[in-house]
């Protein structure tokens, strides 16, 4: 008996060793990026715009029903939840990014410089040419402006192995604004759009950003905006207005071809792009799919009809100060952006279903792989 105990705990004690020797003391945990920094306009705007301070056919974001569904208040952020760069921030296990504006808020991982209204070209282009009536003051580049400022007064760059460029969409309200200019032609805009975004981009990759998506367009033609301002006649397949979802198109398609060179020139970091117009373009092919019963009509909007939009009774206006009781069935949420049902499919289309690539899982290794080194 005696023997048999002896036996028992000398195996024993071998087999604790030798597992203890098999396993890592130090496992090292699951790397996720900790900073965010995003750029853009309303699509990805968290609050740096206010109602006095945003684009004055929209310049009630700060009052309901903005913000109802999530929230239940208003954040500025122009939807009636959160947007894309939100589910973005729960994807990686984030908080929500603070408005850059809002200087006392917790950076610590990360900012957003989106600004409602924001264009590529700068605003001077738009005084030049005498449309500047409506126009916010801030560009893209002004966007990379605060963020150098903000890494200044930071004490210098983050760890660019651990963090996200977030670059949304930009270019939408450059061509809205020039439809009301005859004198500014659509590929002479389309010029300065996107060589405006490349070299922010290119800005963000000599301040040594390792890992970015890029955004294009939506499908601007299929917004109440575009639709009430084109004649019926101007439609496509979606029943969309055709001229202006040919005009992001052409934009995307040279966005595009520059994001690829700026790969080639690029060759350490990883530009991702996100392809808003077809992740747009598949839901309105079939809404109903994804749980939309009004892909056109307005949620928060007046008059009624088809597109429920009216530019001078807009959301949050006196005249409008109630939305549809259900805004996941809508896509569109004031005319001009879309409901937070919209930007989950959006985003899932995005992070899950190959609608940006690279994906944002070959992303995520890479930063991995280079932890590592």
């Amino acid at each position: 008996m005696a023997k048999s105990s002896s036996l028992l705990f000398h195996l024993t004690l071998l087999l604790t060793l030798l597992t203890s020797h098999s396993l890592p003391t130090n496992p090292k945990p699951k790397q996720r990026f900790t900073k965010i920094y995003a750029f853009g306009d309303s699509f990805t705007d968290t609050g740096n715009t206010h109602s006095t301070t945003g684009p004055y056919s929209f310049g009630y974001v700060s009052s309901p029903p903005y913000g109802t569904t999530f929230f239940h208040r208003s954040t500025n952020r122009y939807s009636d939840g959160r947007l894309v760069i939100d589910f973005l921030a729960n994807t990686l296990s984030l908080p929500f990014l603070p408005p850059y504006l809002s200087r006392n808020s917790d950076f610590s991982h990360g900012a957003n410089f989106a600004v409602a209204g924001s264009t590529a070209i700068e605003y001077e282009f738009y005084a030049k040419h005498n449309i500047s009536i409506d126009i916010v003051p801030v560009s893209i580049m002004t966007e990379l402006g605060w963020f150098d400022k903000f890494l200044k007064e930071k004490g210098g760059a983050p760890d660019m192995e651990k963090t996200l460029f977030w670059v949304g969409e930009t270019g939408a309200n450059d061509y809205a604004y020039s439809v009301m200019s005859s004198t500014l032609l659509p590929d002479q805009m389309r010029g300065l759009a996107v060589n405006n975004v490349n070299n922010f981009l290119e800005g963000l990759l000599k301040r040594g950003a390792k890992y970015m998506i890029v955004e294009g367009l939506p499908l601007t033609g299929c917004l109440p905006l575009a639709l009430s301002l084109t004649p019926s006649s101007d439609r496509d397949a979606l029943n969309c207005s055709l001229k202006v979802n040919k005009q992001s198109s052409a934009h995307n398609s040279l966005l595009l071809t520059r994001v690829q060179a700026l790969r080639k020139a690029y060759p350490h970091s990883v530009i991702s792009y996100a392809d808003y117009s077809a992740a747009h373009r598949v839901v309105m092919q079939n809404p109903k799919r994804y749980g939309f019963t009004e892909p056109y009509k307005t949620c928060c909007g007046s008059g009624g009809g088809k597109l429920n939009f009216d530019l001078f009774a807009t959301c949050g206006s006196p005249a409008v100060s109630k939305a549809c009781p259900d805004p996941a069935r809508y896509v569109n949420w004031d005319g001009v952006h879309l409901t937070e049902g919209m930007y989950r499919v959006v985003s899932d289309l995005f992070f899950r279903h190959g609608y940006m690539r690279p994906s944002l899982q070959v992303l995520l290794g890479k930063s991995k792989a280079d932890e590592g080194k």
